[in-house]
């Protein structure tokens, strides 16, 4: 015989599965339940595992998730033993996760043991997730749920830390808000015109002159080891963006005759512009910062920008002019940024990184990677970029740095980033897409609650299978159940609707 009671503990059982945010590619699902007790359950590694004891990064997740699935810690009934134990086929312990790194994994659970097995230890990372959203909390006991998963594909999110400066602390809360929702990529646009708070060894004066203020508004060779090291933990790859040619009105501070000088009426203004492509010290002093951006920065990407660059101080300079008629450029404008461009792309891949740039640069360049930001027909422009052999990311539907109502997520939710006329081909160079925060409106105090769970949506977009996660109506109160993991999980995750969680925000 069966209750009510027991009918509505199995369908919250059934509920709460299916509430895992992202939703795996595939799984399968099972009603029983596993009571878990602290002092009964551990993390362990496989017997078959090349990863043992001494793994960093898995021995910190194993600490880290011992604390999101119990985060009470208090004494209880002495349940059975209950064992985690984690196999990966090879040994990345101390490498940092890259563009080959799989993030495949299998992970099943049964009465006293779960078994998670993954190529890698970023794939044995996402799993660990997955594990820690199966427990849940009841008035009496925690559950978890037989399940099978690998994933898609995913990229990342975007932070400017130059139009407002977001303290070390705050960036760190962000990568932990990511891993929960298995984003991979931290795309640092570190500097831009408002403010260079990067504090490059090479060329101090960049930083002493602009940033905001030099001592409290930088990150220092210490904070940026810190970020990496952090992100590293949780599988994150950190992808600096140093934006030129324009976008650099806070690196003219810092550096003379770097920026181009703009006339009126034939005499100097007293302004400037973008670099200056015409001067041989503008790619050596190119060339020494990202040797020095290339050391600091593991990552095997780079991005250069490349977007929005005013022409009309270039046009106003006379040795501009000059330079263009030597070249063979004409008047045209947008030869003379090609020209810069393949300039910067020579230095990095020198220095053997791979470059991404704005969608701006992909008309006249051909080998780069490139970020489709632009509004508009968004996938005309990724079709473009793919018929054309080049990676592309998607960014243009996830612009989440203009206020508005969280219950607007459902727009960052039906996005179909391959629904192009396309090849199989074609569409395999669409690599995943990326939530973009600008820094005009956002700084430390706004960033969290503006940020999710609205990226919540794009990251399930990007990781799960659209043929199971195209209803919004169904994916509601999933979002719902995530977005209350969030915030006990210390996140200000801004409310979805009317509601409540059963663990609230307890403050900062």
């Amino acid at each position: 015989r069966i209750t009510l009671l027991q009918l509505e503990q199995r369908f919250l059982c059934f509920r709460q599965l299916e509430g895992v945010w992202p939703l795996p590619q595939d799984f399968t699902s099972s009603m029983e339940q596993y009571p878990l007790n602290p002092h009964t359950f551990h993390f362990g590694y496989g017997k078959q595992s090349v990863a043992q004891r001494g793994c960093s990064v898995l021995d910190s997740a194993f600490k880290r998730y011992f604390s999101l699935v119990f985060p009470d810690y208090s004494s209880g009934s002495k349940d059975k033993p209950f064992t985690a134990e984690i196999s990966v086929d090879h040994d990345h312990c101390d490498d940092y996760p890259n563009e080959e790194s799989s993030e495949r994994y299998n992970l099943s659970v049964s009465e006293r043991k779960a078994v998670l097995n993954a190529e890698t230890v970023w794939g044995a990372v996402r799993g660990l997730e997955t594990f820690s959203q199966l427990v849940y909390q009841d008035d009496s006991a925690k559950f978890i749920i037989l399940m099978y998963v690998f994933n898609t594909f995913s990229w990342g999110i975007l932070l400017d830390t130059s139009r407002h400066f977001l303290p070390v602390q705050t960036i760190l809360k962000t990568l932990d808000a990511m891993a929960y929702n298995k984003f991979n990529v931290f795309h640092w646009h570190i500097v831009d015109d408002p403010s260079f708070p990067y504090q490059s060894c090479t060329f101090p004066n960049l930083s002493s002159k602009g940033a905001f203020h030099p001592m409290t508004h930088i990150y220092t060779q210490s904070d940026v080891r810190r970020v990496i090291s952090y992100a590293r933990l949780r599988g994150i790859r950190v992808l600096p963006e140093f934006d030129s040619p324009g976008h650099t009105s806070s690196w003219g501070k810092g550096t003379s005759n770097l920026l181009t000088p703009c006339y009126r009426s034939g005499i100097p203004s007293g302004t400037f512009g973008p670099v200056n492509p015409a001067l041989p010290s503008t790619y050596q002093f190119m060339a020494r910062l990202f040797q020095e951006v290339s050391s600091v920065f593991p990552d095997s990407f780079i991005h250069l920008g490349g977007d929005e660059v005013d022409f009309s101080c270039w046009r106003s300079n006379p040795d501009i002019r000059t330079f263009m008629q030597k070249m063979g450029f004409g008047v045209d404008f947008a030869k003379l940024q090609a020209f810069y461009m393949e300039s910067i792309v020579n230095i990095t891949s020198a220095l053997k990184k791979t470059s991404i740039v704005w969608q701006d640069v992909f008309d006249y360049h051909k080998r780069v990677m490139v970020e489709v930001w632009r509004a508009g027909c968004y996938l005309c422009e990724v079709r473009k970029v793919a018929k054309a052999g080049l990676r592309v990311i998607l960014a243009s539907p996830w612009y989440l740095d203009q206020p508005g109502p969280t219950h607007d997520w459902a727009r960052y939710y039906t996005v179909w980033p391959l629904a192009f006329k396309g090849t199989d081909k074609q569409k395999k160079l669409v690599i995943g897409g990326e939530v973009c925060m600008w820094g005009e409106y956002v700084d430390a105090t706004n960033l969290t609650p503006r940020l999710w769970p609205r990226a919540s949506a794009a990251a399930e977009r990007l990781w799960s299978d659209e043929r199971r996660t195209s209803n919004v109506d169904q994916a509601f109160p999933r979002l719902q159940d995530f977005r209350c993991k969030l915030v006990r999980r210390g996140i200000q995750a801004e409310p979805l609707y009317i509601g409540h969680c059963k663990h609230e925000f307890q403050g900062v």
